[in-house]
């Protein structure tokens, strides 16, 4: 999605762009369910009208359960702003992301399939191209005046470089699969995001509503936990962790696995600087923050705005450097931040957001707000602040 964006705006702006992507065909990825505040890049994109007109889930809320199975309210979006862009979607990622891309060729961009990039290729300092492996086995260097590194938790160019840095305390995989046939709510909760904390609160559960019948289920725990020192395979884990979570089994009693268990390592990691002389980092490969909040993909797109704004900016003025290829890099940062100390207090021992809000009403729509992905739209330093000194004490 990061990529896709840049390249959209970017061409859009008459700059000659191309996307190299390695799959030959649409992938199946996670990341299904977005945040609201994701409606003001598809309104600057110009794909809302497909959104509305998709098959994809309306989702207009969040809602919390207690390891004890209790349900918290629901956080309804609308109920803190009624507008449009309270809203937002569950998606099929294979299709979304398609979504993206066809965006980005019809705005000019060049779109290559089957085309990995193997490396950055520089000259002194400053990046100057990539090398590219294609289907046919050969590779190809292809110049360019910007980099931009959409690679997602690869990260291919803050590896390179020796510039990322992993989170020691949010080190978590996630065993996922998709089911039809669960027991899914209905009106306004229809579409409503679920995480649910497993009774030892070791873990925990999302449960996306997708398209059809078809649900995503997932569950995160840290590697120590779920993947080390188990011998168990990966469907048994997820079993397992299920039995422990009483409130999504009753959902599951009548659902049918479709899809097999997959796992994947959500290490969270920081990079050193998210652009240099030539090249920015947008997305996943300029950071990655835990995916309980559903912030993968909202970041995605912010960030691929936001650095297609600095490149054109950077290209008429003929300076591609650090300075303003990473103009953004502060605001950026500080949404992020704010982004991963609400990811913290989730995963502290005994922090409940119920109690919280008992203490502090006054946050309440900050914390919405949070939520919703409107980090860059308003502050939320009191929430932030709040946060910190339950942490501390």
């Amino acid at each position: 999605p990061a990529g896709a964006v840049t390249a959209a705006l970017v061409s859009r702006a008459g700059h000659r762009t191309l996307v190299l992507e390695g799959s030959p065909e649409p992938a199946f990825k996670v990341g299904e369910s977005l945040m609201p505040a994701t409606y003001w890049t598809f309104e600057r994109l110009g794909v809302l009208d497909q959104m509305r007109r998709s098959s994809f889930p309306v989702k207009g809320s969040v809602q919390f359960y207690s390891p004890d199975g209790r349900a918290a309210t629901p956080f309804y979006f609308a109920e803190h702003d009624p507008h449009e862009s309270s809203y937002t979607w569950q998606v099929l990622r294979s299709d979304f992301d398609a979504m993206l891309l066809d965006r980005a060729a019809a705005d000019g961009a060049e779109i290559r399939r089957g085309a990995t990039v193997r490396d950055v290729v520089f000259d002194g300092d400053r990046a100057s191209g990539v090398r590219v492996g294609l289907a046919d086995g050969s590779t190809e260097v292809i110049s360019s005046r910007v980099v931009v590194d959409a690679t997602g938790q690869r990260a291919l160019l803050a590896r390179q470089l020796g510039i990322l840095e992993n989170e020691p305390c949010l080190q978590h995989a996630s065993f996922f699969t998709h089911f039809t046939g669960a027991q899914r709510d209905t009106g306004k909760d229809a579409g409503a995001t679920l995480i649910l904390h497993t009774e030892s609160r070791k873990s925990w559960f999302w449960f996306i509503p997708l398209p059809g019948d078809r649900v995503s289920i997932g569950v995160v725990g840290s590697v120590d936990y779920l993947i080390r020192g188990r011998k168990e395979d990966p469907h048994s884990v997820f079993d397992s962790e299920l039995s422990r979570c009483p409130a999504l089994a009753e959902r599951l009693t009548d659902a049918d696995q479709v899809m097999p268990i997959q796992v994947i390592k959500d290490y969270s990691y920081n990079i050193d600087q998210i652009a240099g002389d030539g090249w920015v980092a947008v997305g996943d490969a300029a950071g990655f923050i835990d995916p309980i909040y559903s912030t993968g993909v909202f970041v995605a797109l912010k960030s691929g705005e936001m650095a297609a704004d600095a490149i054109c900016a950077a290209l008429d003025s003929g300076e591609t450097t650090a300075s303003r290829l990473g103009v953004f890099e502060p605001e950026l940062r500080q949404a992020m931040l704010a982004m991963s100390q609400f990811v913290f207090a989730f995963y502290s021992p005994n922090f409940s957001f119920g109690k919280f809000l008992e203490r502090h009403p006054d946050c309440h729509g900050e914390l919405v707000d949070l939520l919703m992905g409107n980090v860059f739209r308003r502050p939320v330093d009191r929430l932030i602040a709040a946060l910190g000194k339950e942490m501390a004490s």
